[in-house]
């Protein structure tokens, strides 16, 4: 949910206080940068996974709190409707059997919070956007009752001069509407991706992870419809990208003003300049004044996390020591925790296999291209024609499972991790990215559902859950 805060107004005094600490902080972070402080580790992962809570009908159920009261897991954790959660793992060494143990986290802690959501009339549900979401159900009524979101509310409205958002996405069919609020941010759940770097090497894993983002939001596409609306394959990218737009005037995809989008270019050294470019291009949304010191980096922390960027670095300060991190915003939800798991695997591993190389990204994929990319596989999934290094052109299924399914095997036995613990997920990949036919992800078979049965999306959405339910991955699923 990010780090909360005590208030949601502020004094001119508080901004102004809170530029001079963050600035303090941002040049204790490049010293420590300089002078080789950061700690230097094996890479370590783990992940945030966001949920719905679904009632009988397959409709929102706007019930976190009485979810939360049920649950005695500090790592289920409330989000910004009342119909969602977060759920989140341990920290796993990328060596051994991480991904079996991931799995295992993960599955005990979704039937924790499933038995406490059945206690109260709700189920669990892990998908891009629900597909029956309304329009009306995105109502400042519906936000958890935190300082931080109403916080991020009234910046968010105030930065853009009370101007309403103006939400607009071209797909296989149009949307457009306008809100006077940041909730259509809470119809986007996603899966994010942590992974602590060695910081001498953290740009090569970082411009990896930018690389990739085309294939891993094409592979995990699973948010076709909103509103009624069959739009892109991975939805939640434009959305997301509109939803907290802080002024009518800022870019919808990328550059320095962005406060969600796919960046303003691949990293470099140590991801200082990401640091640099959050103090000076980025307005401050949560001036939340600390009482700590600026070891603890708490100021630079609270405003990096109001940046959304679907690859940004992270920074945090554990037992008096700053871990450097990289975290990967592009996939959605579910559908089950065996496809949650099988998409970490692919990152994870092409990650390594490509950081590992040596060759510097911007040689081998201008960043322009690698954008480019990113923007057609969300919009067109596994079909998207992409391009790869040397020239390569094609479909992304073809891309994956040619390419980046051999890539994620090196990278992860390069890392240590058990080839029987890795296989398993990678499989679920290859079928899924088409491997004996024609691709099938979630959006893929919420879409074909629909031309089955017809546009009856609580429905749809029933279908889904019962499907899930299985714990079998989407590729397997019946229509």
């Amino acid at each position: 949910m990010g780090q909360e805060i005590e208030r949601s107004r502020f004094s001119r005094e508080d901004f102004a206080e809170f530029h001079r600490r963050l600035k303090c902080e941002t040049e204790l972070l490049g010293e420590w940068m300089r002078t080789g402080t950061l700690a230097d580790e094996h890479p370590r992962m783990g992940l945030e996974l966001e949920a719905w809570l679904v009632d009988g009908a397959g409709m929102p159920a706007p019930l976190n709190a009485e979810v939360l009261s049920r649950v005695s897991d500090p790592r289920v954790e409330n989000e910004l409707a009342l119909y969602n959660l977060e759920l989140n793992t341990a920290a796993h060494l990328l060596s051994g059997r991480p991904f079996a143990a991931l799995e295992a986290e993960l599955e005990l802690r979704l039937h924790r919070a499933d038995a406490a959501a059945r206690e109260v009339g709700a189920r669990i549900g892990l998908v891009g956007i629900l597909p029956s979401l309304r329009e009306a159900d995105l109502t400042v009524a519906s936000m958890t009752p935190s300082p931080r979101y109403m916080a991020l509310n009234e910046q968010v409205l105030e930065l853009r001069n009370r101007q309403p958002l103006l939400l607009e996405i071209e797909g296989a069919e149009r949307l457009t509407t306008e809100r006077s609020d940041v909730m259509l941010e809470a119809a986007t759940t996603s899966l994010q991706l942590h992974m602590q770097v060695p910081p001498a090497r953290a740009a090569d894993y970082f411009n990896a992870a930018v690389a990739v983002s085309a294939a891993t939001v094409g592979v995990a596409a699973n948010a076709p419809f909103l509103f009624g609306q069959r739009l892109w394959e991975e939805t939640r990218i434009p959305l997301f990208e509109q939803a907290v737009a802080v002024t009518p005037l800022e870019p919808d995809r990328a550059g320095p003003l962005a406060r969600v989008g796919f960046g303003s270019g691949y990293g470099r050294d140590t991801l200082y300049h990401f640091f640099v470019e959050n103090r000076q291009h980025h307005p401050l949304l949560l001036p939340m004044l600390f009482d700590a010191p600026p070891e603890k980096l708490a100021h630079l922390r609270l405003h990096n996390g109001t940046i959304w960027r679907w690859n940004r670095p992270l920074v945090e300060v554990v037992d008096g020591r700053c871990h450097l991190r990289m975290e990967h915003r592009v996939m959605a939800a579910g559908p089950t925790m065996r496809d949650v798991v099988a998409n970490a695997a692919l990152f994870y591993g092409v990650v390594c296999d490509l950081a590992g190389e040596g060759v510097p990204m911007a040689e081998r994929l201008p960043f322009p291209v690698a954008e480019r990319n990113f923007y057609r596989a969300a919009r067109y999934g596994l079909a998207a024609e992409v391009e790869w290094f040397g020239g390569q052109r094609g479909p992304l299924g073809a891309l994956i499972r040619e390419r980046l399914l051999p890539a994620a095997r090196r990278g992860l036995a390069a890392m240590g991790v058990a080839e029987g613990d890795a296989a398993p997920y990678l499989d679920v990949i290859a079928h899924r990215a088409g491997v004996e036919g024609a691709g099938v992800t979630g959006a893929a078979w919420q879409s074909a559902w629909v031309e089955r049965h017809g546009r009856d999306l609580p429905g749809l959405t029933l279908a889904y859950l019962e499907r899930a339910a299985t714990g079998e991955p989407v590729h397997r699923w019946p229509l």
